[in-house]
Order: C-alpha cells, then structure tokens, then sequence
C-alpha cells in the first residue's frame, strides 16, 4: 500500500491524498487499524509508522475530532485527517467491500466540502 499526495487533480484546483496500489490483505489491516487505534483506544494513528503502507511524497495522521474536518495540512508535507468516531466509523463501511474481495474500484473516504480529498484506490499506480 502506497501513499501520496496529488495537487490540484481537476479543474477545480482540489488536492488528492491517496491510499493506492494494494490487495485485499492489505484493505483489511488497514480497517482493522482504524478501528484499534482511532476507535477503540482514541489515539491517532500515524500512516508513515505502518509497516504495511509505503509513504511516497508525504504523510497522513488521522485522529479523532469534535466535528468532521477532513484533511487538512499547513506544508503539503504533513496531513492529518481529522473526524468525528462517526466519520471514522462511516469510513469503515466505505473500506469495507474492498475487504471481502478483490477490486479495481475506488473510493473517496468521506464527503466533506474540504480542498484535500481522500481516495481509496487498490488498482492505481503511481502517477
């Protein structure tokens, strides 16, 4: 599992963090992760300290908030997707079906009017 940060994907000037380029083992040790580490014990959990998830040109931390704010960055270095439990909850369903098979969808992990998206993406590549 890759992640990267793409600026100003489309037309409207909006930016992409993204989880790309893994399997369905993958998928799920990364729910399972967000449901360990942010749901149950509430600490944030670090992608660029995951065994499993290679950093390409940035990193995310996502952690727990009083309202759901996505993801937001002060460097373009360092990201931290912030959310409610009910935000991190919604996106476990979203990953969910990419833990029960193999798949060549995607899907952004939360709909939140944000500039910095965040993509689900096991069959991209990098750019």
């Amino acid at each position: 599992m890759k992640l990267d940060y793409i600026e100003n994907y489309n037309e409207l000037q909006e930016n992409l963090v993204r989880l790309y380029n893994f399997d369905k083992s993958e998928a799920i040790k990364f729910r399972d992760l967000l449901i360990e580490v942010v749901i149950l014990k509430k600490q944030k959990l670090d992608l660029a300290q995951v065994d499993f998830i290679e950093p390409v040109n940035c990193n995310l931390i996502l952690g727990l908030f009083k309202t759901d704010e996505g993801i937001l960055t002060k460097d373009n270095q360092t990201f931290f997707c912030i959310l409610t439990v009910k935000g991190f909850e919604n996106m476990i369903k979203l990953i969910t079906p990419f833990c029960k098979k193999e798949s060549r969808a995607h899907q952004y992990l939360y709909d939140i009017d944000n500039p910095t998206d965040f993509l689900f993406c096991p069959s991209a590549t990098t750019i």
